[in-house]
Formats: structure tokens, sequence, C-alpha cells
């Protein structure tokens, strides 16, 4: 009886500091949105005009594929916007005015990436990402240098502050600008998916999940399952923000013999002597191997014989 009502106490704690902590997350999600939402919506309604302006005024869309996309491609288009500025300002200095060069408008697509010359000696990366099939938000990267022999920079951009786009410019952008590229891509793209899969979880099983909560850019989350007399806990780690597949997860079950029962099965009468939690091992794997909502969808479709045949087990005879 001692220990039930240490394991009960231990529960409600957790519980307690669990429910501080998901309020915490909410608090700062709420003050992140307020404190950029208008400098953010500021800055991407001018890179939306200014990119879509440049996609206007291109004279043709190159698809790349393979080894067409390389650092080669990147350091032409370095070279030609720098000789497109300055022509402009030579132009400028000796008050004539600009002669265009439309075969020179011309943009690249790699995969979701679409690629352009801007005015100012820039290079802007336009991402798109995706889930399930359908097209979510668009992204702007603007490239600069302050000549041709300088390292590239990032100039300003509109992914979400809380991927480490400064980590990835200081790793790789002065060194090999495509694979710098091609990871900003992937980064936003394996966010979307991670975001969306909890949206649908959320989505078509609200009903059944309780106590979620997760980081900002959705590599830590949590929930919890409602099922008849367990309780189960499903924690999902992802330890490269370029993975849409977690990389450590933990499911835990253990009774609630508090609660009433709901189960119609009269073999799980010795489930209430439980205290100690149990991993659900196929739920793991499932977790590993498939998307959030379809790991979701097999593990309550064969949880209730998987909890029974777990703790029919470790009962006492």
């Amino acid at each position: 009886m001692g220990e039930m009502i240490v394991s009960l106490n231990e529960d409600i704690r957790l519980d307690t500091t669990r429910a501080r902590f998901t309020n915490l997350l909410k608090r700062h999600r709420e003050l992140s949105d307020r404190l950029s939402r208008d400098s953010d919506k500021t800055i991407f309604d001018r890179l939306l005009k200014e990119f879509e302006a440049a996609r206007t005024s291109q004279s043709q869309e190159v698809c790349l594929d393979g080894a067409e996309w390389n650092d080669g491609l990147i350091a032409t288009l370095r070279e030609r916007v720098h000789m497109e500025a300055d022509r402009k300002a030579d132009n400028g200095k000796a008050g004539l005015a600009l002669v265009s060069h439309p075969e020179e408008r011309v943009t690249y697509r790699v995969g979701n990436k679409v690629i352009y010359c801007l005015e100012g000696a820039r290079i802007g990366i336009q991402y798109e990402s995706s889930f399930a099939g359908e097209t979510y938000e668009i992204y702007h990267c603007v490239l600069e240098s302050k000549s041709f022999l300088e390292k590239m920079t990032v100039l300003e951009h509109t992914i979400p502050f809380f991927l480490p786009l400064r980590d990835l410019e200081n790793d790789l952008l002065s060194s090999n600008a495509k694979k710098f590229i091609d990871n900003v891509g992937d980064l936003l793209q394996a966010y979307v998916d991670r975001r969306e899969q909890v949206r649908l979880i959320k989505e078509l099983y609200g009903n059944q999940i309780r106590e979620l909560y997760h980081s900002l850019p959705y590599h830590m989350i949590e929930f919890a399952i409602d099922d008849c007399d367990c309780k189960v806990m499903v924690s999902l780690r992802y330890g490269d923000l370029l993975g849409e597949l977690p990389t450590k997860v933990r499911v835990l079950v253990w009774p609630m013999h508090q609660l009433k029962r709901q189960c119609t099965s009269p073999r799980l009468g010795k489930l209430g002597s439980q205290a100690i939690p149990a991993r659900l091992s196929f739920a793991e794997d499932a977790l590993r191997i498939q998307s959030l909502p379809e790991a979701y969808a097999e593990i309550v479709l064969n949880m209730p014989q998987e909890i029974e045949q777990l703790f029919l087990q470790r009962s006492p005879s």
C-alpha cells in the first residue's frame, strides 16, 4: 500500500510539472509570435513582391537535376549579379539609361527551390514547402557579397527564428554554398512535415489525445493517449532537425487503478496491482518507421490486445 501511495504521489507531481511546462511553452509561443509578427510580415511582404517581380521579368526558367546543380552554377550566378550591378553603377555615373539584357533574366528550379538573380548583386532563394502533396508556406533567403571575391552572407530571410539558419551559414555558406542552400531547404521541409503530422493527429484523433505539447521546431513531442484502464504516454525526440522521423521514441503504459474500469475483458482484473510502467515496444517500433498519423492509427488498433498480453505476462501467478 505504501508503494502505491508513493507511486500515486509521483504521478501527481509529474502531471503538475507537465502542466506547468505546457503552459510555459504556450506563453513562450505567444510572446514570440507577438514580438516577431509585425517585422516578419513586413519582410515577408516586401520579399514576396520582389521575388514576384523577378519571376515576372525572367526570360526563362531552367530546371536543374543531378550534376547540373553545383557550386559552379552558384559562382556563375554570383558573377552575373555583380556584373549587372557594376554595369548599372557605371551607367548611372555616366548619366546613361541602363541597357537591359533579357537573356540574363534566367531563374533556376532545383526540387522545391527557385533561385533568382536580384538587384544589388544579390541571389535570392525561394523555398516551397509541402505536405501530403499539398503546397504550404513559401520561405525566402537572400544572399549577398560585397564583391565576387568575398564570401556570401545571409542578408535577410523569412525562415522561422527557431531553426538554426545562422549555424548553417557559419558552417557551410563560405565553403559549400550548394550544400548550405540544400540543407536550408531540407530543414524547412522537415519542420513543416513534423508540424503537419502533429496537426493531422490532432485533427483526426483529438478526442483521444491529452496533454499534447511540443517544442517550437517540433523536435520534441509528447502526448498522452486516453485509453480505458491504462495511461499511455508517448515521447518523441528528433535528434536531427533535418529528420522527419524520430530518433528516440518512448511509449510508456501503466494501469490507472484509481479510474473506473471501462475494459470488458475479465482477464484484466490484476492490472491494478501493476504500479511500474511498461514500455510498449510495438508502438515504439511503429513510430520509428512510419509517419506519426500512420503509426498512431496502428497503435490504437493493436493497443488493447498488446496491453492485455503485456500485463498478463507480468502479473504474478
